[in-house]
């Protein structure tokens, strides 16, 4: 779950796990509710640099096409830092 600092509350799945070559581990999360990804630290907290966090989105979309998965579909950009874990 992940509330806003208006006070909404969204659901969010993970559908990945991935690490950089730092080996610093991301979770990819999607809400169907409002068709949004948003990427996690390894502690479950947003990744508030918007730069970074869609570069691991790239990275995840583009794995997910070479491994053949057609249930991922690029969505908008990550969520900004309004949001609060």
């Amino acid at each position: 779950m992940i509330e806003t600092n208006e006070g909404e509350r969204m659901e969010f799945e993970v559908v990945g796990i991935v690490e950089d070559e730092e080996h610093h581990g991301y979770s990819i999360c999607y809400s169907e509710a409002v068709d949004e990804f948003v990427v996690t630290d390894a502690k479950g907290t947003l990744v508030e640099d918007d730069a970074l966090a869609q570069e691991i989105l790239d990275d995840f979309f583009e794995l997910a096409e070479q491994s053949g998965n057609g249930e991922v579909t690029e969505a908008s950009e990550p969520s900004s830092g309004e949001t609060t874990s």
